[in-house]
């Protein structure tokens, strides 16, 4: 059996491979990969991939990207399960997550390797350091627009303060 914890005796299984999955949305997931069309490519060399989060972790191989570094030795990683890996079995560092606890999201400039805790930072470390990068063109019109918002506001912030230091 696939991962998923729950407590329904129903397995969902893959009519083409026999393959058991404890939810729905893991077997809905899984079919995919028995499809001969994979929509997303790397652009590296070409492989194909199901989902947009396969690609992400594959090109992180051709880029040498590595977010999540190891605390305790600098030892840095592609994915973050790996990292939470490599803390338990050469650390002896568990990780404890109540079941669906949702993990601090990282947001990863895939460029350069650069993490912030927030959309907002990425979007602004993409627009100075990477002017001409994919990222952009793909981040919607509304959310670029949402977050132009907030930099002008910052951005005016920040003069006020000056003008207010400046007459002291």
């Amino acid at each position: 059996f696939t991962t998923g914890i729950c407590n329904d005796a129903v397995v969902h299984s893959c009519d083409l491979c026999g393959k058991g999955f404890r939810l729905q949305r893991m077997l809905n997931r899984h079919l995919k990969c028995h499809s001969q069309v994979k929509r997303h490519l790397c652009t590296f060399c070409g492989k194909g991939f199901n989902d947009t989060f396969d690609l992400k972790r594959h090109v992180r191989t051709h880029t040498g990207i590595r977010p999540y570094k190891c605390d305790v030795c600098n030892k840095a990683f592609t994915q973050r399960c790996s990292l939470e890996s490599h803390l338990k079995k050469i650390h002896g560092v568990q990780q404890h997550y109540a079941y669906k606890q949702r993990r601090d999201k990282l947001y990863v400039c895939e460029d350069c390797g650069y993490t912030g805790p927030t959309q907002e930072d990425l979007y602004l470390h993409v627009t100075s350091a990477h002017p001409g990068s994919v990222f952009l063109k793909k981040t919607s019109k509304k959310l670029a627009a949402l977050l132009q918002s907030k930099l002008m506001s910052a951005h005016q912030e920040n003069g006020n303060l000056n003008e207010e230091e400046g007459r002291k």
